[in-house]
Formats: structure tokens, sequence, C-alpha cells
């Protein structure tokens, strides 16, 4: 087949896309309510069939119509084995991990070989300091124990998932926690997002430096929209930086999303090159990289987490560039 592709300026009015990141969140916070809740604006990516997945392992009831997701409660016993499978989600493996140990059941996670290649090593550092037994292989991971309040330490600079997924599960405990970033936290915004969505279910986190603090709480009913996304609205909005008219709705103005920030970075690389950080907005790194590259080029730092993405996306892009005669 040949396809021939004219020169043309984008135009015309799009709905932003709705955010995957808070899509995870919200699901999660709807289901530990246990009550019958509903997610509206729900994009059934593979990611987020892969997060409904494992709240069914966890004895919800998720059912579907279009983009509305229903969850509550099912009467039923669990298992004493509970098996869930996150595809290639990052998002859905490091969230759920720490909810499911606060079952005390055997818990086995499996994935792709690129998942489980991708690692845990932070909660394998946390969970063998509190007696919890953890097996993996090629494509699963097991567990044998059950998350305990505690005070924990954690790294920053890995993923905020990390951090999240304890932040979603501490709270389910009867005792107070405390959860310490240990080194330079990096997707800080994640976090915030993580936090915003736990707060529209009445959970509050408090923080200070470093530390946060998890009190035993109650997850409360709320149905949740799910706002647009920032992220894939980037890839949309760059057409407006080539000559382009291209208006795009639906984007929450006061969103906790760190990529909110790729509208200031787009103006500075389109006035010449500059150095641009990517330690709260990784997921900007290809469009960025695309971006600079029809402008002034640039120069990016702190870009090392997009190499333990799905893909290695440092070297995929450099590799598509290339083609274009990019350096």
């Amino acid at each position: 087949m040949v396809v021939t592709i004219n020169k043309s300026i984008a135009n015309g009015v799009i709905q932003a896309p709705p955010s995957k990141s808070y899509a995870h969140r919200l699901l999660i916070c709807a289901a530990l309510s246990n009550s019958d809740t509903l997610v509206y604006n729900v994009t059934l990516s593979k990611d987020i069939i892969a997060t409904i997945n494992c709240l069914r392992t966890l004895g919800y009831i998720v059912q579907i119509d279009k983009d509305i997701v229903n969850i509550k409660k099912d009467s039923k016993s669990l298992e004493d084995t509970l098996i869930f499978n996150c595809g290639e989600s990052g998002s859905t493996l490091r969230f759920m991990i720490p909810i499911a140990l606060t079952t005390g059941k055997k818990i086995i996670f499996k994935g792709s070989k690129r998942l489980i290649e991708r690692g845990i090593l932070p909660y394998i550092e946390i969970f063998n300091k509190c007696g919890i037994d953890i097996i993996k292989d090629d494509v699963s991971i097991t567990f044998i124990g059950k998350l305990k309040a505690g005070n924990y330490e954690i790294v920053g600079d890995v993923s905020s998932q990390f951090i999240s997924g304890l932040l979603f599960a501490l709270p389910l405990l009867d005792e107070p926690s405390t959860l310490t970033v240990t080194t330079n936290l990096e997707s800080k915004n994640y976090i915030d997002m993580t936090i915003d969505a736990m707060a529209k279910s009445k959970v509050i986190i408090e923080k200070e430096n470093n530390t946060y603090k998890i009190n035993p709480s109650k997850y409360y009913h709320s149905d949740f929209i799910v706002e647009g996304d920032y992220s894939n609205a980037s890839f949309l909005d760059a057409f407006n930086y080539l000559g382009g008219s291209v208006k795009i709705n639906g984007l929450n103005l006061n969103s906790y999303q760190g990529d909110k920030v790729y509208k200031e970075y787009f103006e500075l690389l389109d006035k010449g090159f500059s150095t641009i950080d990517l330690s709260n907005c990784i997921d900007l790194g290809p469009i960025l990289f695309c971006f600079a590259s029809l402008k002034h080029g640039g120069h990016f730092i702190n870009t090392k987490r997009l190499k333990i993405k799905e893909s290695d996306r440092i070297q995929d892009i450099k590799v598509e560039l290339e083609k274009f005669g990019i350096e």
C-alpha cells in the first residue's frame, strides 16, 4: 500500500482525552469506598482494563457502560490465593500491590516480561524489613504476608507510583503510619494527584517536610468525573505552534497534573534553544523532543526515568528522529 500525505494545517475543535493517570486513581478510590460508585469519562485502555480486572480480583463488581464504570463490593469471601494480571501497566502493578497486601492473602502479580523486568525494588526493600516474603520470576511476583502499619522509608527518584501505592493502602490499616521520602522527590505532581483523588473520598494525607502522615481512615462514597489529560493535550496543542488552529476542550485549569507545564515549555522552545527539566513531567519527553527538533533544538535534564517505561523512550525517539536527519 502506498500512502501520499500532502502538506496541510491542523484546525478544528477536539475534546481532550480523559486522564489515564486520574482514571487509575479514581477507580481505586471508588472501589475502596466499598459503596455503589460511578466513575464517568473513563477511556478503556489496556492499562485501565488491567486496573479494573485487578479490582475484580479483590472482590469488587465492576460494570461498564460505554465510558461509565460502576463499582461495588461483592459479598463473597476472597480466595486464599489472589492472582492479579497487570498486563503492561506499571501503574496497576505498583498501585495494587500494597492494597492487595492489606488482605493477608497469598497474592501473585503477573504481567508482561517487560513489566516484571522493570521491577519493584523500592517495595522489596520495604517489605523485606516487615516480614513479607517475595518470590520473583520472569512473569510473576508472589507475596506472602500482610502489610502492617509502621514508619516506612522510600526513595523518591525511581517512580512516584510506589509512594502512591502505599498512600492508597496505609489508611486501610488499624494504626497510624508515616512514609518518609529519603531522596530527591521526582514526579511530585503525580503524588499530588493521588492525594487529591483520596481527598475526594475524604481521606486526608498530611505532609511535613519529606514525611507523609497517614491515619486510619475510611474511604467515603463519591461519584467521580475523570478530567482531561494534559499529556495527550500537548500533542494536539503542538499544532498551534506550527501554524495550526486547534481548540482543546475538557481540561481542568486548576489541575494537579504536572504535564500542565507543557505550554510553558513549548513557549521556551519556540523562542530558542532552551534547557528543559523533565523531573516532574517525564511523560512530556517524547512530544518535547519532537517539538524541539522542529524549532531550535533543546537540552533536556532529569530524563533517566524515560528509559524504564514500557520501552526505552529515549532510544526509541532517537531512532525515529534520526530518520529525519535530527541529531
